[in-house]
């Protein structure tokens, strides 16, 4: 019988008590002495390294934590600590997902951030007193996180910046603290989303999009397996399903469809989607007409469907399972297409591109007259993001870009006066017609109402207004 190996963190010699409560020891894992101290404030031994190979020097360093630990402040009780209330946003986001009133991904992203093992918010401040959070507190954990994880996006490190004042907001609502402490934001780079190229973008003979649909055609015909898994039509009609409806491909959109929340309708001939619980919430969508033949497809691919039968993969009851198995067969075809990274963004493809494609189609094949406002009404997304993350990078004519900027007669020249809320979003509190005089005023009846929260005043284009040139 083969010997267990030893293990690396085994003790390298004995213990030894440098006093009461202290005491240092080695392990194969590493050169440097560790000191046991008990401390008297938490009531439980904590470990430290000493840093020194010297059994002497590690003596006198292993004193010197404990001195440090005594001077530390008491532990704050559990009622005031940031661990506390952490618990208790979390406990309130519960209720709200369970009233309609979040989605489901706000909590699921705030406990990220929250208990991340790596740079979770926990980790640096679930032991400490609420009361006495400042800022400096918050920028000692970015410089810490930046020295450590260097790799965080932008929009993870602006997660953790809203998730931390969400948590300090459930103190304010106690009386705990009265003013919750200033997070600057870090500033987000934009990156253009990938998406397949498509003829006029493109060259016919470039276009990635129609190569997507032959080659799934293809990988069908012969009946490719992919982790056990057939390959069908059904790959290639949730392609065309997918960058005809503007529907997100994940467990609460495209896999949540059900037979019930489809209505074929006509005059344009189209889909009318229900999405009950999308990333955006509850939403209402159109399709464009290709919808409408994916459709009856399925009708008749799956002929006996019951109304609560979901209309891709409903053998499937567990809608992430018929997700990942999507998902594997889209790589593999991926793969098969040689498209798997997209030069122009430098990202990579997956399924979600699709959206990014339907998205970009509507604006170039329409010539740049697609409603902007409808387009993002109706992918459940907002006119900034389109403009931020799509129509920026586009390739639009002057007459396009025309186009593209102006709304309908019921989008009047205004100014809207927002406020940022708990997760960051801007949400418009005030609307009227353009009025210098009347901006001032609003703004300061605003800021009166809305205490210690970010307030803006933009124009019908999203242009950010400057108060002190007006």
């Amino acid at each position: 019988m083969d010997e267990i190996p030893k293990s690396k963190f085994k003790l390298k010699g004995e213990i030894i008590q440098v006093v009461r409560g202290i005491a240092i020891y080695q392990t194969g894992a590493s050169p440097y002495w560790y000191a046991r101290i008990r401390d008297p404030n938490k009531k439980k031994y904590v470990v430290r390294s000493t840093n020194e190979t010297s059994r002497v020097k590690a003596r006198q360093v292993a004193q010197e934590i404990s001195q440090s630990l005594i001077k530390q402040e008491p532990t704050p009780p559990k009622e005031y600590t940031f661990k506390y209330y952490a618990n208790r946003f979390v406990a309130s986001g519960k209720r709200m997902v369970e009233n309609g009133e979040r989605n489901g991904n706000y909590i699921r992203t705030s406990r990220l951030m929250l208990d991340n093992d790596n740079w979770g918010l926990m980790k640096t401040f679930g032991h400490m007193d609420i009361r006495e959070l400042r800022t400096r507190h918050w920028i000692e954990f970015l410089n810490n996180l930046s020295k450590r994880r260097s790799d965080l996006s932008t929009s993870t490190r602006n997660m953790l910046s809203a998730t931390f004042r969400n948590v300090m907001k459930e103190a304010r609502q106690d009386g705990v603290i009265d003013d919750v402490p200033d997070t600057p934001r870090t500033k987000v780079k934009d990156n253009p989303r990938p998406f397949f190229r498509f003829y006029p973008l493109v060259s016919k003979e470039q276009d990635a999009y129609q190569k997507l649909l032959t080659v799934a055609e293809g990988m069908a015909d012969i009946g490719v397996v992919v982790r056990s898994t057939t390959i069908t039509t059904e790959l290639r009609d949730i392609i065309l399903f997918i960058t005809h409806s503007f529907v997100r491909p994940i467990t609460t959109e495209l896999y949540a469809l059900r037979h019930r929340d489809v209505t074929v309708a006509q005059n344009p001939k189209r889909l009318i989607l229900t999405i009950r619980d999308g990333k955006t919430g509850y939403r209402v969508s159109n399709t464009m007409e290709a919808s409408v033949s994916v459709y009856e497809r399925i009708n008749i691919r799956y002929p006996d469907a019951d109304p609560d039968d979901y209309i891709f993969l409903p053998e499937y009851k567990n809608r992430t399972t018929a997700g990942k198995i999507i998902q594997r067969q889209f790589r593999a075809l991926l793969t098969s297409c040689g498209v798997v990274d997209d030069p122009f963004s430098g990202g990579k493809h997956s399924i979600y591109s699709l959206r990014h494609t339907a998205i970009c189609m509507r604006i170039i094949l329409s010539e740049g007259k697609v409603n902007i406002f409808n387009l993002a009404k109706n992918a459940g997304t907002s006119v900034e993001q389109i403009e931020r993350f799509y129509a920026r990078y586009l390739p639009l004519s002057a007459e396009m870009a025309k186009n593209l900027q102006s709304f309908t007669d019921e989008l009047k020249p205004e100014i809207k006066i927002q406020v940022e809320d708990k997760n960051g979003d801007w949400i418009t509190v005030k609307k009227f017609d353009k009025n210098t005089k009347k901006i001032k005023t609003e703004m300061t009846a605003a800021k009166k109402k809305f205490k210690n929260c970010r307030i803006r005043a933009i124009d019908e284009n999203m242009n950010l207004l400057d108060l002190k040139t007006v």
